[in-house]
């Protein structure tokens, strides 16, 4: 085909101007094909990432001519495939990475090298192109994009093993397909001695080590000392451009640098908390969308009814694309014995070409290089429409199949029931208690958070009542940015804890979130405090008295002590799936400290339910010894929680009476909180473990530890 009937902006030179060429209408169009798209193909079932694609090619100027592929379509699609990268390794699991790394990595060596085989015997002796030219072909034919990537966040389905092991894939096959195509272009031009592959070796692990080593580092810093939403939202997007531009400088893809940046800020992003539903929310609204429009401005249809050889090319190159990614995903399921939903979301996630592929034939066909004719152009681009329509079905349905699963399993609805109860008392621990209760709410059922505040009826001028007015505020503030319905309450009493504790059983709260107390100082009292000791009188459901000097998305750690007998306790199971949340929210690793068998009760339970998380769990010889260790183990970045116990109940131990004073003296310094459990007293029949027992169950274990206790 003649270059001017090429799909490139940069060939495409006899065309007639665009319909609309204001900023202002085309910016309005942009809108409202993003907003009507996914309305009216929901209708029709069919997802909306196709209708964007076809869209963008309707309105291009290989279409109507509405719209121009200008340099702001350009700019905001660039963002978005940023964006798509971005997201898969901000929302991948860490714990999920490290346990399927390995499988992963098989599956980006199938899928790159089995379409990549395919291409070169295609490209070389059916379509009779050279060794060079083949090659490209065959990268084009190998990498793949994770297009589909946002319809298996709207499931929530980023944890799924399937799911860690396409993102592994595509990170891997991006990679190797990149790397051949600066081999070929570098070889072909005389240039590439053993000196350059040297310096580009180089360069990749000094950039990979840098942005590894600064990001958490920098990104803890930062998130620790600036509360306010847009800034946090400027600064993240500013280190994923300045990752990706560091890529490029290095001779890799932006879109790796992207990928790597959502890798290294993972862990101090909390995921379902307000910076992460911020992140989503802009680029699943407007960049992604915008992405998608531009590559099908590239969509010119026109060539399936050209001349028989550029239709027998688009044909061969969409089959053996089609093919390849098809292989790889049925045997990487034959392999490793995985589902047939499974291979359907593998396919999916790894079929469709966009980011990669536009890159590849784009340098293949920039004058200097002129490795790929104008043909191949054209064919690439009617790939990306064909892969991506037949990635979103497959997707779709795989993710439709395996979320309907999950969610039969009642062990995926939690342990535990009613609201998460927060009472707040003073404006600088409202950010943090409220991030909490976020974090440990039970996300399955209805209005599961509920914020407090008490003011004293002595109150002559209304001050109390009028700032926690305002806590209030700016708790549900909070909630709302992170996406999560907070009710709240304002109450008049003579005796804060009487209303605390009042509130938690008018609301049925399952655990109540209180401020550690301090002095006039801000500094800690030593003591539990009047407030506290009433409501764990008061009240046998959990309750957290909270000290964090740090948002929690930025906790580099989390260490648990635990007391003898714990495992007895009814809410066992419950303070530890709270604690899982915890973990699974900030990517940081559990450290539990025990003294007797409890640590084997924990195994089983994190092994059953919470897999992806890293556990270790220490064995010490009495609580006391335990105790003082802490001070050497824990640091100003780490979070402490120390699960305590009521007076006269099975877990409670003479230690824990000293513990306000302990953490005053020897932890002032990190973040804590005490963590009384639900133990037997009030009927709570509602609660159960995940393990299926009930509370009747807990009892016979109460039975059996007694009978231990007289031998």
């Amino acid at each position: 085909m003649h270059p001017k009937k090429a799909l490139c902006p940069y060939l495409n030179t006899l065309q007639m101007p665009p319909l609309i060429t204001h900023p202002t209408w085309i910016f309005l169009v942009m809108l409202c094909v993003i907003l009507l798209t996914p309305i009216i193909l929901r209708r029709l079932r069919i997802p909306h990432i196709i209708g964007l694609i076809v869209a963008g090619a309707v309105l291009g100027e290989h279409g109507l001519n509405v719209l121009a592929r200008d340099t702001s379509i350009e700019l905001f699609g660039q963002v978005g495939i940023y964006y798509i990268m971005f997201l898969a390794g901000l929302e991948m699991d860490m714990g999920s990475f490290r346990r399927h790394g390995s499988t992963g990595a098989v599956f980006g060596a199938l899928t790159f090298l089995i379409p990549f085989a395919l291409g070169m015997l295609s490209a070389r002796y059916v379509l009779q192109m050279s060794v060079a030219s083949s090659l490209l072909v065959s990268c084009i034919l190998s990498s793949h994009t994770l297009v589909t990537y946002p319809i298996i966040g709207r499931y929530g389905l980023g944890k799924q093993p399937s799911v860690v092991y396409s993102i592994i894939a595509t990170a891997i096959a991006s990679f190797a397909a990149l790397l051949m195509l600066a081999i070929v272009v570098q070889r072909e031009h005389g240039g590439g001695d053993a000196a350059y592959w040297l310096r580009f070796a180089v360069g990749i692990v000094l950039y990979i080590i840098a942005v590894a080593y600064s990001y958490p580092k920098i990104g803890r810093w930062f998130l620790r000392r600036n509360e306010d939403a847009v800034t946090q939202y400027i600064f993240v997007l500013t280190m994923v451009f300045i990752s990706a531009y560091l890529a490029v400088a290095v001779g890799l893809e932006g879109l790796l640098g992207a990928f790597l940046a959502g890798l290294v800020l993972n862990r101090i992003i909390p995921h379902g908390g307000p910076l992460m539903i911020r992140i989503e929310f802009v680029g699943n609204a407007l960049f992604v969308p915008w992405f998608l429009i531009g590559v099908g401005m590239l969509i010119d249809l026109s060539v399936l009814v050209g001349d028989s050889h550029t239709l027998l090319f688009c044909g061969i190159l969409i089959a053996i694309a089609i093919l390849g990614k098809w292989l790889a995903a049925l045997m990487m399921q034959r392999l490793f014995k995985l589902r047939r939903v499974d291979r359907f979301l593998m396919f999916g996630l790894t079929n469709s070409h966009a980011a990669g592929a536009l890159a590849i034939v784009m340098i293949g066909t920039q004058p200097g290089v002129d490795l790929m004719s104008a043909e191949v152009l054209n064919a690439t681009v009617i790939l990306i429409l064909f892969s991506c329509i037949i990635s979103s079905l497959a997707t779709e349905k795989g993710a439709r199949q395996l979320a309907l699963r999950a969610t039969e399993l009642d062990r995926n609805r939690g342990s535990y029931h009613g609201k998460c109860l927060t009472a707040y008392a003073y404006p600088k621990t409202v950010d943090s208690l409220t991030q909490l209760a976020i974090m440990i709410r039970n996300p399955h059922i209805p209005d599961s958070l509920m914020g407090l505040a008490v003011s004293m009826d002595d109150d002559p001028d209304d001050l109390l009542r009028a700032r926690g007015v305002s806590n209030l505020e700016k708790a549900q503030a909070i909630a709302a940015a992170a996406d999560v319905k907070m009710s709240v309450m304002s109450r008049i009493s003579s005796n804060v804890a009487s209303a605390i504790a009042h509130t938690m059983r008018e609301v049925d709260a399952g655990e109540v979130i209180l401020g550690m107390h301090e002095n006039e100082e801000g500094q800690l009292s030593g003591k539990l405090g009047v407030t506290a000791q009433s409501v764990l009188n008061s009240t046998h459901r959990e309750v957290l008295i909270v000290r964090l000097l740090m948002p929690p998305g930025t906790i580099r750690r989390i260490i648990v002590a635990i007391p003898p007998n714990a495992e007895y306790e009814v809410g066992f199971y419950k303070w530890l799936e709270h604690l899982c949340r915890i973990a699974e929210l900030t990517g940081q690793p559990l450290l539990f400290y025990t003294v007797d068998d409890t640590g084997q009760y924990i195994q089983e339970y994190m092994t059953a339910q919470h897999p992806t998380v890293q556990v270790e769990i220490k064995k010490e010889v009495g609580f006391g010894k335990l105790l003082m260790s802490l001070p050497k183990e824990v640091n100003s970045d780490h979070l402490l929680i120390i699960v305590s116990a009521r007076a006269g109940f099975i877990s409670y131990t003479a230690a824990l009476n000293t513990l306000p004073h302990f953490i005053a003296k020897h932890l002032a310094h990190t973040n804590v909180i005490l963590l009384y459990p639900d133990q037997f007293g009030d009927p709570q029949l509602s609660v159960f473990a995940s393990n299926g027992e009930s509370v009747t169950q807990r009892h016979l274990l109460f039975d059996k530890w007694l009978n231990k206790m007289k031998d």
